[in-house]
């Protein structure tokens, strides 16, 4: 299952690529990747696990960039 998500209040292109990292090293998740100019998360992961990774990824992007939102 292929996503496209809003995110918020991303600051740098450099978060964005920490976040990003860490999201393709979660279990399920087959690609992520965070375009900066148009504060996009767009992820490929197995259905069945889709939620869990969701909550993994907004802990993950929360914790590099405190002020981030991703829209849901």
């Amino acid at each position: 299952m292929k996503k496209t998500f809003k995110i918020e209040d991303l600051c740098c292109a450099n978060c964005a690529a920490k976040i990003e990292e860490a999201v393709n090293k979660l279990d399920g998740v087959e690609s992520a990747a965070i375009n900066f100019i148009s504060q996009k998360l767009i992820i490929t992961a197995e259905d069945d696990k889709f939620d869990s990774i969701m909550k993994q990824t907004v802990k993950i992007a929360r914790k590099i960039e405190p002020d981030c939102t991703i829209i849901m």
